[in-house]
C-alpha cells in the first residue's frame, strides 16, 4: 500500500491510498468518526477499476487523530485474529 499526502495542514489532511478499496477505507472512516475531535472524515473513489481512494480528514489535530484511529484498528484486528485462532 502506498499513501500519497496531497494536503498537509494541522487541522486538515488529504491523502490518496493507492491500491486500496472500500474495505480499508470504510473501516478507517468509521473509526475516525469515533474520535470526538474529528469534524469530517470521508473518502471518494473516482473509478471502481482504478482503486485510488482520496481521503479527507478535518480534525483538531488531523495527524494525531489519524494515528490514533490506525492504532485502534490494529488493536481490533489483533483481537479478532486471536479470537479466530481460538475457534480453529
Amino acid at each position: 500500500m502506498e499513501v500519497k499526502i496531497l494536503e498537509n495542514e494541522p487541522s486538515k489532511l488529504k491523502f490518496e491510498i493507492v491500491g486500496e478499496n472500500n474495505t480499508l477505507c470504510n473501516a478507517l472512516r468509521k473509526e475516525l468518526w469515533n474520535d470526538k475531535t474529528v469534524k469530517a472524515a470521508g473518502y471518494t473513489i473516482g473509478h471502481a477499476l482504478i482503486p485510488r481512494p482520496i481521503f479527507i480528514l478535518n480534525a483538531t489535530d488531523a495527524k494525531k487523530s489519524l494515528s490514533e484511529a490506525i492504532k485502534r484498528l490494529k488493536k481490533t484486528n489483533k483481537e479478532l485474529r486471536d479470537k479466530f485462532k481460538k475457534v480453529k
